[in-house]
C-alpha cells in the first residue's frame, strides 16, 4: 500500500478500482468521466447517488460512498474518471475535516493506495482522486483540488449543465421534472474568480495576481506554455519614525521535493546551481537595497528530472531580523525567455518571524505545472530549517 501526495500518480496493475472516500462526518461522493478536452461529453457522464451508473464507471453507497472504475469498459474517448466529494449537510465546508481516499483492487478488496488531502479549509467541494489513461494503461493520481462554491463549481467547471435556481413565483411553481444532476448550491453554479484558498485558474487572461492559497495553472489554452521560468523575490526594510530599519539580509531559496515530499536538492545562495545547472539561483543580496527582485531563481522546467514534482520557494532572515521588519515582500513569477511577469504573489500581512514559505510549484500528471501562494511563517534563518515545513506544505 501507498501513502499518496498531491500530484503524486501510481500504475494499476488491475482493470478494475473501487474509490472509497470517507471522512468523520458524511460524504456525498461522485464522479465525471471526461474526454481529452477535460469536460463530460454530457450530463450522462455525471455519476452520483442519483444517478448511479456511466459506461464503466459505477456509484455505490453503504458505510463508505464509493465509486469503481472497470477501465476495460470506460469508452475509448473517455480520458480521465475524476472522483469528487463535498459534505452531505449543505454549505459546510472541510475545515477540520481530513477526508481519506482509499483505492482498492475491487476483485480481492487490496488496498493499493491511499490519500489524505492536506490543509483543507472553506473548500465546499473537492477533486479527491483521478483515474486517467497514460497510453495503453491506465493509473490513479491524488489531485486534492478544493472549490469554494461547492459540488456545482466542480460540475460547471468540467461541462456538466448545472440549472440555475428558478426565480420565485407568485405561486407555488409545478414539482420540477427529475434532473441528472444534483441540485445547484445558493452560490451561483458558474465560478467567477477564485476566493482565496479556493479553486484554480490559468493564464488565459493574461498576468493573475494571487492571494493567499490560491492556485494557478501555468496553462493557457489548456496547454503548457512554459518551459523555463524565473522566481523573482523582493523586500524592502520597513521605514521607522526617525529613520530607516538597517539593512536586512535576507535569503531566497528553492527546495526540490521527490513524490514523497522528500527533498531531493535545494538552491540557496551557498549553492547557486543543483540538478545539473537545471535550477540556478541569482546570487545573495545583503541589504534589500534597490527596486525590482532582490534575488531571483531560474528553473528550466521541461529540464526538471522526472523525480522532482515540487518546488518550494522560501525567504530566510539569515541575520535573525523578524519579518515585521520587511516591507513589501512579493515574488513574481516570469517566462525567463520573454521576461514578461505573468503571476505575482504580494506578502500581505507580516509575523515576528525569520522565514516565511512564499509559494510551491506542483508538476501535474500531464505535465503542465501549477503555482500556489503560500504566505506561511516558520522560525527558521536558513533553508536546512525550511525543509520539513516545506514538505508539509506540498
Amino acid at each position: 500500500m501507498t501513502a499518496m501526495t498531491p500530484g503524486s500518480n501510481l500504475p494499476l496493475s488491475t482493470a478494475q478500482v473501487a474509490i472509497e472516500v470517507t471522512a468523520p462526518s458524511r460524504l456525498d461522493v461522485s464522479a465525471l468521466l471526461l474526454g481529452e478536452n477535460g469536460k463530460v461529453r454530457s450530463d450522462e457522464d455525471f455519476v452520483f447517488y442519483n444517478q448511479p451508473a456511466a459506461p464503466g464507471v459505477t456509484h455505490s453507497g453503504g458505510a463508505a460512498d464509493t465509486i469503481t472504475v472497470d477501465t476495460d469498459k470506460v469508452p475509448a474517448d473517455v480520458h480521465k474518471v475524476v472522483v469528487t466529494a463535498s459534505p452531505d449537510a449543505p454549505g459546510t465546508s472541510f475545515a477540520g475535516v481530513e477526508p481519506t481516499a482509499t483505492v482498492r483492487d475491487a476483485s480481492t478488496r487490496d488496498v493499493v493506495a491511499t490519500f489524505t488531502p492536506p490543509s483543507l479549509g472553506s473548500e465546499t467541494a473537492l477533486v479527491v482522486v483521478e483515474v486517467y489513461r497514460r497510453g495503453n494503461a491506465w493509473k490513479v493520481r491524488a489531485v486534492g483540488q478544493g472549490y469554494a462554491n461547492g459540488l456545482g463549481g466542480i460540475a460547471t467547471d468540467f461541462g456538466v449543465d448545472v440549472e440555475e435556481p428558478a426565480a420565485p413565483a407568485a405561486t407555488p411553481a409545478p414539482a420540477p421534472t427529475p434532473q441528472a444532476v444534483p441540485a445547484p448550491p445558493p452560490t451561483p453554479a458558474a465560478p467567477a474568480a477564485p476566493a482565496a484558498g479556493a479553486g484554480k485558474i490559468n493564464l488565459d487572461k493574461g498576468k493573475v495576481s494571487l492571494q493567499k492559497n490560491q492556485t494557478v495553472s501555468l496553462t493557457k489554452g489548456g496547454r503548457p506554455v512554459l518551459s523555463s521560468v524565473r522566481m523573482g523575490l523582493g523586500w524592502e526594510p520597513v521605514f521607522r519614525a526617525g529613520g530607516r530599519a538597517k539593512d536586512i539580509d535576507l535569503d531566497a531559496s528553492v527546495i526540490a521535493y521527490d513524490a514523497n515530499r522528500k527533498k531531493v536538492d535545494a538552491c540557496y545562495f551557498g549553492k547557486l546551481a543543483i540538478l545539473n545547472g537545471v535550477v540556478q539561483h541569482s546570487g545573495d543580496n545583503l541589504t534589500g537595497e534597490g527596486s525590482g527582485d532582490d534575488e531571483a531563481i531560474t528553473v528550466h522546467l521541461g529540464d526538471l528530472p522526472p523525480q522532482v514534482t515540487g518546488l518550494v520557494f522560501t525567504v530566510n532572515s539569515f541575520s535573525g531580523q523578524k519579518f515585521t521588519d520587511v516591507a513589501k515582500a512579493y515574488c513574481r513569477l516570469l517566462d525567463a525567455a520573454s521576461g514578461q511577469e505573468l503571476v505575482r504573489f504580494d506578502l500581505s500581512n507580516a509575523e515576528p518571524r525569520t522565514g516565511v514559505l512564499m509559494c510551491k510549484l506542483v508538476r501535474q500528471f500531464s505535465g503542465e505545472w501549477d503555482m500556489t501562494a503560500l504566505g506561511e511563517y516558520v522560525d527558521s534563518r536558513t533553508v536546512r530549517g525550511m525543509v520539513k515545513p516545506g514538505g508539509a506544505a506540498l
